[in-house]
């Protein structure tokens, strides 16, 4: 099966605004408004860590959950072949100052897609962010010595982490989060395979693990795919929110 990847340059519309983390030119944020007051949804991108691929493909994403009513903010980092720990740093930080750039009284969920999910799982089980409702995985890379071996991506990991292993930037090998985790994969993604959560499931079964039956690895982030009714449907069930669709 051949992923669908429309998504990844499809025109949407631009945030709001753009916030501000840090001095390096990827420590930004995208941020859209909401007309409603609801728990904010703080995203991050995936593309295997790699510079080719920034937040610009998450707009799509960002704009559908913030025309449903969620203000999103898609966090901008630095990718750098052989340096995760500047891409970590950066998450972290983001998440750090996020009570100094908006409004976070209502608490918000972290979502990540495929790299950007596997940051988003190491933020949850290693910083305990204040104000963290829940965490949301998209086909996420869940267990890097697993994505390793299988070669995702063209040897993705080992580009990232440098050389080695580092099992302290390994979901699969951390705690479990203090906060709910949801993983959501679809069982015909090629791209990161479903496998590869199921190692992460079965090491954290405390998680909430839905399989999207017919779905592959970019629907889950495209607002025009029937998949993404299953990942506002997961949203919704961890803010409380309640939307017309």
């Amino acid at each position: 099966m051949s992923e669908h990847r429309s998504v990844l340059s499809r025109a949407a519309r631009e945030p709001d605004e753009q916030l501000r983390y840090g001095d390096h030119a990827d420590q930004v944020i995208d941020h859209w408004h909401a007309k409603e007051y609801r728990p904010l949804v703080v995203f991050v991108h995936g593309g295997f860590w790699r510079p080719k691929y920034d937040r610009m493909h998450a707009r799509p994403l960002g704009a559908a959950l913030s025309d449903l009513g969620w203000p999103v903010l898609s966090v901008e980092y630095r990718r750098e072949p052989g340096d995760p720990d500047a891409s970590t740093a950066d998450i972290r930080t983001a998440l750090e100052v996020l009570p100094d750039l908006v409004d976070v009284h209502a608490g918000y969920v972290l979502m990540g897609h495929s790299a950007g999910g596997h940051l988003a799982l190491w933020a949850a089980a290693t910083l305990n962010p204040v104000r963290l409702r829940g965490l949301i995985a998209l086909a996420p890379v869940a267990d890097l010595l697993m994505a390793d071996r299988m070669g995702l991506d063209g040897g993705a990991v080992q580009a990232f982490i440098g050389s080695g292993v580092r099992n302290d930037l390994d979901p699969v090998h951390l705690p479990a989060s203090i906060a709910p985790v949801s993983l959501i994969h679809g069982t015909r993604d090629t791209v990161v395979p479903i496998s590869v959560t199921e190692s992460y499931f079965a090491a954290h079964p405390t998680a909430h693990l839905l399989r999207v039956q017919n779905s592959a690895h970019y629907e889950l982030i495209d607002p025009l795919s029937d998949a993404f009714h299953d990942v506002t449907a997961e949203l919704t069930r961890l803010t409380g929110s309640s939307f017309n669709q």
